[in-house]
């Protein structure tokens, strides 16, 4: 799994080294603590019908697989178990596995859940996982995966329940930054036998045809009580669409419908808004490695071209904030002392004089329509940027062709994580040099080092100075103009309780909804 645009799938803001220690001993109960509804007593029975965006050229049924849909990821959320998951009290609890790191943090145990087994009724074992973390790792993207995992003979088993992980370096932050991929199937599963292999999950599949499928209960899930007896999940390829479906009465929940649609839903009361803030970062990318980009003056100069305010009112009509550059707003130490960045023309004119920036030529800013207000904060940003003499002209592309020709390539482009993570997060995946997600190409050896420092130390004192310094060197020279971070906006029927209003791909976890 690439954890890219709506992936990044599921989370929400970022857990000290201190917190995720102490993660260690925690269960996975308070997944669903901030949830949708009217309470009541959760009562078993029903189907509950969702709705989750996804494209019929994008589907993958591999949990280790590629996934650009949705759809695909929810189905697999509740069929497969990851080691962790996010939480509503903290950021990462355990689900399949709870966790101890060594002292030097570079040595991780992993002890399987009691009492988790297989949809076939087989045990799952430290076996089981050694497999499927080995498998993830020999994917393609599998160093971005298991970061610091430097191959699969770096993950053995101890015993019949432990898992022993070994990090490259230090990594005090480990489990956060492997949630998302740590889909764990049977052991020795033949590659064409993944799409129906038995998972460990709340649900089991009981039929998959083109993106929908069909999901009933586990009765044997080790999680706790499944209230649900079935999910029907139906795949839709716009927002507009799935809400369109939802007024009509034909799906239960419309799973990440956006502004528009919530607009339309608020007059009516027989339908919840359930909004998350702050829930997707929505960066303009700019290439740092080469190109006319990869002057930082010029970058500078680009984030102060933008008006921010503008982009949120317009193109998430009001549906979100302001952001300042930083990826990661929702971390407890995300640096609210630096100076938010406001538009200056003047100093941008400056900046792109000083820098020799070729006005006389005009510059392609692509994006796509995956997301309600993507196209049209390019759009705007184009609009701003004339005003500073910059012309750009949007280009739109479909979304297959942009992410296999136009992400992690392109000089100009927006893009979208589904997700507000931890400040280290992102800067794992998409901003160390060498990293499989790194989106604008940046190499930055202070960076780097910076990184290593703040995930390879549990000294609160340090940890803090080492991420203020690396937040630092993102707002002053990295790829990123962060101009927002999108609310993610889910619709639901009155009659739909408990829907988690986790962030990002949170919502996936959907064992504690009930129907009333």
């Amino acid at each position: 799994m690439d954890i890219n645009r709506r992936q990044v799938l599921l989370a929400g803001g970022a857990i000290g080294a201190a917190a995720l220690l102490a993660a260690c001993s925690s269960g996975s109960g308070d997944t669903a603590a901030d949830s949708s509804g009217k309470g009541g007593k959760p009562r078993k029975g029903g189907t509950l019908r969702i709705g989750a965006l996804g494209r019929a050229g994008a589907i993958t049924r591999d949990p280790h697989g590629t996934q650009a849909n949705e759809s695909d990821y929810l189905i697999l959320a509740l069929t497969f178990d990851t080691l962790a998951v996010p939480g509503a009290k903290s950021n990462t609890v355990p689900r399949l596995a709870s966790w101890e790191p060594s002292a030097d943090l570079k040595t991780w145990r992993f002890k399987v859940a009691k009492g988790a087994v297989f949809h076939d009724g087989t045990p799952a074992t430290a076996d089981d996982v050694v497999w499927s973390l080995r498998r993830l790792r020999n994917t393609p993207a599998g160093a971005a995966r298991l970061p610091g995992v430097k191959n699969a003979d770096s993950i053995t088993a101890e015993g019949a329940d432990t898992v022993v992980v070994v990090s490259e370096y230090a990594n005090a932050d480990f489990p956060l930054m492997t949630r998302f991929a740590t889909f764990v199937m049977k052991k020795d599963t033949p590659d064409k036998a993944v799409a129906k292999a038995p998972g460990t999950g709340p649900f089991k599949l009981d039929w998959y045809r083109n993106g929908n499928a069909r999901l009933v209960r586990n009765d044997k899930w080790y999680g706790g009580t499944v209230y649900l007896d079935a999910i029907e999940v139906t795949m839709f390829e716009t927002p507009q669409a799935m809400a369109n479906a939802l007024f009509a009465g034909q799906i239960d929940v419309g799973s990440n419908a956006g502004p528009i649609a919530a607009r339309t839903a608020e007059s009516r009361k027989d339908i919840q808004v359930v909004r998350r803030p702050d829930d997707m970062s929505m960066p303009i990318v700019m290439r740092t490695a080469d190109g006319p980009f990869a002057d930082p003056r010029v970058r500078e100069a680009m984030r102060l071209v933008v008006d921010r305010e503008a982009m949120v009112k317009q193109a998430l009509s009001g549906y979100g904030n302001v952001a300042n550059d930083i990826m990661g707003t929702g971390d407890p130490d995300y640096a609210k002392d630096i100076p938010q960045r406001k538009r200056d023309l003047a100093k941008a004119k400056q900046l792109l004089e000083d820098a020799k920036f070729d006005l006389s030529k005009t510059y392609e800013l692509y994006t796509t329509e995956d997301v309600s207000g993507i196209a049209d904060s390019a759009t705007l940003f184009a609009s701003q940027a004339r005003e500073a003499g910059i012309k750009i002209k949007v280009v739109k592309q479909e979304s297959g062709t942009f992410y296999e020709k136009t992400w992690l390539k392109g000089d100009l482009y927006t893009n979208y994580w589904g997700t507000n993570d931890s400040v280290l997060f992102f800067a794992s995946k998409t901003l160390l040099s060498g990293a499989g997600q790194n989106e604008s190409g940046f190499d930055d050896k202070e960076f780097d080092a910076t990184y290593r420092k703040a995930i390879g130390t549990t000294d609160k004192q340090a940890r803090a100075k080492a991420l203020h310094e690396l937040q630092q060197i993102e707002y002053d020279r990295s790829g990123y103009l962060l101009w927002g971070m999108a609310d993610g906006v889910d619709l639901a029927a009155a009659k739909v309780q408990d829907l988690p209003k986790l962030p990002g791909y949170g919502r996936v976890q959907l064992e504690n909804v009930w129907l009333s």
